[in-house]
């Protein structure tokens, strides 16, 4: 399950930008609510890795209580990537359906 768990950070990250800009904590904070167990010292190389690949971009804000902070969103790009995972895991789910229904 732990593989599974690691495969599923880079669409879940996805998906906690996909209606909100979120700085790294916030995107914490979701996925754990979420009962996906995540740290921010994985999430940060995710993050630079997903912007190389054009998935999300950033912005700086300032913050009223320290310095600025980077906040991300999805890119058209990214939308697509996050559509094209949930059209496969809808896929996958099916077909996992399927073959423990068969006797």
């Amino acid at each position: 399950m732990a593989a599974l768990r690691r495969g599923m950070l880079e669409p879940l990250v996805l998906a906690s930008l996909e209606a909100a800009q979120r700085y790294p904590a916030e995107v914490v904070v979701v996925l754990r609510g979420a009962g996906f167990p995540v740290q921010e010292g994985t999430l940060y190389p995710l993050l630079a890795k997903l912007r190389r690949e054009e998935l999300v971009s950033h912005e700086w804000r300032e913050s009223p209580t320290g310095p600025p902070r980077k906040y991300f969103n999805l890119t058209s790009a990214g939308e697509e990537q996050l559509a094209a995972f949930r059209e496969y895991w809808t896929a996958l789910t099916q077909m996992i359906e399927r073959i423990g229904r068969q006797p």
